[in-house]
């Protein structure tokens, strides 16, 4: 189903003014195909990648619902939105006030890293929307300060890494204690595997599956390039001397280990490279700063673990850089989704070892398409590229010759008896059985 513009979902007239305070204005593919589902209320499994949408699909339709129904006298929160992280939890919150700007709907946050006595407001005044972090708000749930009663939309973002950290016992938890709820929306940038399936079953009534994929035309807005390296040293003057071309204005650096996040803030500070970080171990705090000083440019690049490759969504990015390589093909589509947002382009660009190149034939067997390789002359590499053994594919003749030849090989059990007597003399053979008779 494709939508010319949101007024055709007979919207209330404060969102379509909120949406085009934003110049928001054709929905995109996830939001087509979602938004008229949840507007008639039915359990959603939606599936999109990062960068397409995924958070107005599902707010849309919550802040429909809470003003076409709107409740007589204040009480607790009506829409309960569940993030894997908490930057994920404030990004969400923030688009949910622009959406709700013209509306009287109160929206909350509740997540870790935050003095317990900020969240007081939650439980002392109105508020309609609440969005969380799962660990913290099962802390309020057991010690009685979060009333789930009055949930009436619980609302699942990045499903998927949330099963990935480890969140599936205390997001189910979460989904017992409301209960009383008339609808869920689940959303996950994948659905690859059995595990978000076997999760949705738990959680959902009767869902509209919805797997959003981007076109090929798309996923051409993110140009994909490589350049091969020789060794630490080598893939650092080949960032430095990227980081440095004029068209690189904004950009996200991922590496796989915290430790590494250190390590390269400080060789990049010894080019004379302004950049910010941010790591899992940091507090709250730090982790707001940082992404303070990329949202106003006061420093347009990050270094980050993968803990910022998801739900992160800063402005204009125009390059994402694999400094090390990420352990996952679904991890690098992640990554990559960091840049080309709403429908802009960007650029990806990996630094590749030579241990990194069975990774690198992995991901694009995964996104079906070859990352070009680029060189910068100055720094070209010393090293020759691995060769990639290819495994021979079998034919229909051949497969059915060997599995032939493999049931001619194929041991038959012996019992005890049977094979007591191999190696004796036939005769002897003979009398011991006469005997046994």
């Amino acid at each position: 189903m494709t939508t010319d513009d949101f007024s055709s979902f007979d919207l209330d007239d404060l969102i379509l003014k909120a949406l085009s305070l934003q110049n928001i204005a054709i929905p995109t593919a996830i939001q087509s195909q979602t938004i008229p589902y949840a507007l008639d209320n039915r359990d959603i499994l939606g599936s999109a990648p990062t960068g397409t949408g995924k958070t107005l699909a599902y707010l849309i339709p919550a802040v429909q619902h809470l003003l076409d129904f709107p409740r007589r006298k204040p009480g607790a929160p009506r829409v309960l939105i569940l993030t894997p992280t908490r930057e994920l939890a404030m990004q969400v919150a923030e688009q949910t006030k622009l959406l709700t700007q013209f509306t009287s709907l109160c929206t909350a946050t509740i997540t870790g890293g935050v003095a317990y006595m900020n969240h007081a407001e939650v439980f002392s005044k109105n508020q309609d929307i609440v969005i969380a972090t799962t660990g913290r708000l099962l802390q309020y749930i057991k010690e009685e300060n979060f009333d789930c009663r009055a949930v009436e939309m619980l609302i699942l973002d990045e499903a998927d890494r949330m099963l990935d950290m480890g969140f599936a016992q205390d997001v189910e938890t979460i989904s017992a204690e409301t209960r009383w709820r008339t609808q869920t929306l689940l959303f996950s940038a994948t659905l690859e595997g059995n595990n978000v399936y076997d999760f949705a079953k738990r959680i959902l009534h009767e869902p509209v599956e919805i797997n959003a994929d981007p076109s090929r035309k798309e996923r051409k807005k993110i140009l994909q390039f490589y350049y091969r390296a020789d060794d630490i040293k080598h893939k650092i003057a080949l960032l430095v001397h990227l980081l440095k071309q004029s068209d690189v204005t904004k950009s996200v650096i991922f590496v796989r280990k915290r430790e590494r996040v250190h390590e390269l803030v400080n060789w990049l500070n010894e080019a004379k490279i302004r950049t910010c970080y941010l790591e899992g171990e940091m507090v709250q705090a730090k982790r707001n700063e940082a992404i303070k000083r990329m949202a106003n440019d006061t420093v347009n690049i990050l270094v980050a673990t993968d803990v910022a490759s998801r739900g992160l969504d800063f402005d204009d990015i125009s390059h994402v850089f694999n400094f090390d390589m990420p352990q996952t093909a679904d991890v690098y589509l992640h990554r990559i989704g960091r840049t080309a947002r709403a429908g802009k382009k960007g650029t990806a660009i990996s630094l590749v070892e030579a241990h990194d190149y069975e990774l690198l034939k992995k991901i694009e067997r995964y996104i079906q398409e070859p990352l070009k390789l680029r060189v910068v002359d100055e720094l070209r590499p010393k090293s020759k590229a691995p060769s990639i053994v290819k495994k021979k594919k079998l034919s229909e003749k051949a497969k059915a010759k060997k599995e032939e030849k493999h049931k001619e090989t194929k041991k038959k059990k012996l019992r005890h008896r049977d094979t007591k007597n191999i190696g004796k003399p036939k005769r002897a053979i003979v009398v011991a059985e006469e005997k046994a008779q």
